[in-house]
């Protein structure tokens, strides 16, 4: 059964920084992407971030391009979120997931701020993390 929990939510100060990690487990291949999501207060899921294991590309949306980074420790199965500069507007339930779609398929159809109708994930969704941002 493949299962993605997130954890390393807070609350935190703007322009402060936090690291968010996704454990993976039953995820049998590296050719897999990888996903955060968050969800704000009254909003739809959306898409944050993307990767692959099996190579480097990674994407964004763009309301968080140039201050989260997203990365892969594939000898600990584990997906990170690094967030900087963060922005009140951050502030949400923080998700990750897993998909068999391609990351640029990923980016083209879920990082364009309009939702992720339509996504298949892996499993199920888990709890989440939540990160509060404070003016």
């Amino acid at each position: 059964e493949v299962q993605l929990q997130a954890s390393g939510g807070g609350l935190v100060q703007a322009g402060g920084s936090l690291r968010l990690s996704c454990a993976a487990s039953g995820v049998a291949s590296d050719d897999v992407t990888i996903a955060w999501f968050r969800r704000a207060p009254g909003k739809e899921r959306e898409g944050v971030a993307c990767i692959r294991k099996n190579d480097d590309n990674a994407y964004y949306a763009d309301s968080v391009k140039g201050r989260f980074t997203i990365s892969s420790d594939n000898a600990k199965n584990t997906v990170y979120l690094q967030m900087d500069s963060l922005k009140p507007e951050d502030t949400a339930v923080y998700y990750c997931a897993s998909s068999l779609i391609s990351t640029s398929e990923f980016r083209d159809r879920y990082l364009r701020g309009a939702g992720i109708a339509g996504l298949r994930i892996l499993g199920s969704w888990g709890q989440g993390t939540q990160v509060t941002v404070s003016s």
